[in-house]
């Protein structure tokens, strides 16, 4: 009840607020732009607040608060007046109608529904648009199937017909809940019991990425153990995804397949003992 009249006194204070002549309003413009004056900002968003209730009043057969709807505006309206350069002759309003507009409708895509959707600026478009052309095209003097009804309205907004389609579906049917029983007495289960993922836990892919960055460095370190030749050998010989073969690396480096073995064997030894003088655990394991 408080909270009711609360809003309601806003919206009174908000309405009766003075409307700001173009000299005012630029002047006023000017002192926020230049010296960051709190109080001209004030007085700009005051006087536009009408402008943002206005506007929340067009949204809200979408079902959210319009209180919640009135302060997403009042964030596009401060962030036009952020924004606005009061020297190119346009009044503040009409500049603050697009921000206004665009953070309400930013807000009721995220709110609308627990599925996000209408990411692109063609999907926003057919998201607010589509119930208006759906009312209008069937109120012609001849039912439409769906088929045309999508064809239409895909041609009107430039969309496909295949996302009027989806859209019609999600703006027609409510979320359905994962924890929603698939009975009626509550028996059988829930929708959430068939969507058994078996993908690692989160805690096991962190906890391997971590054992793998780990291992890493200590490869990384035991390495300094070995000399040119021997790094070279064990890098193209273990370290790529296609291994260099013996007989490849004899003739890069001038030597005999067997000597690039003996090579090979002798680093993989060094790399073991300077493995487990760092850590005396490995040898333990």
């Amino acid at each position: 009840m408080m909270q009711d009249r609360a809003g309601r006194s806003f919206v009174r204070t908000a309405m009766a607020a003075p409307y700001l002549e173009r000299d005012e309003e630029h002047r006023l413009a000017l002192l926020w732009k230049e010296e960051h004056d709190q109080n001209a900002l004030n007085k700009i968003t005051i006087a536009h607040m009408r402008l943002v209730i206005a506007m929340a009043a067009k949204f809200r057969h979408f079902g959210l608060p319009v209180g919640d709807l009135v302060q997403e505006g009042h964030v596009g309206l401060l962030e036009a007046a952020a924004r606005f350069d009061p020297d190119r002759e346009v009044r503040f309003s009409t500049y603050a109608t697009w921000w206004i507009r665009a953070s309400m409708q930013d807000y009721i895509l995220r709110n609308w529904s627990i599925v996000r959707g209408g990411t692109s600026s063609a999907q926003k478009a057919l998201f607010f648009n589509l119930r208006r052309l759906r009312a209008r095209l069937a109120s012609g003097p001849e039912p439409l199937s769906n088929e045309m009804l999508y064809r239409r309205v895909s041609s009107a907004l430039g969309v496909s017909e295949s996302d009027v389609a989806r859209m019609d579906s999600r703006l027609s049917a409510p979320d359905s809940s994962l924890n929603a029983p698939l009975a009626e007495d509550g028996g059988n289960g829930e929708r959430m019991d068939f969507l058994v993922s078996t993908d690692p836990l989160p805690d096991e892919v962190v906890g391997d990425a971590i054992d793998v960055e780990r291992r890493t460095e200590w490869l990384r370190a035991a390495l300094d153990a070995l000399n040119g030749r021997e790094l070279r050998i064990i890098e193209e010989r273990r370290l790529t995804d296609e291994g260099a073969t013996l007989e490849e690396l004899g003739n890069a480096l001038g030597i005999s397949k067997e000597r690039v073995r003996q090579i090979e064997v002798r680093a993989m030894e060094k790399l073991k003992v300077a493995l487990v003088k760092q850590h005396p655990e490995l040898l333990a394991a």
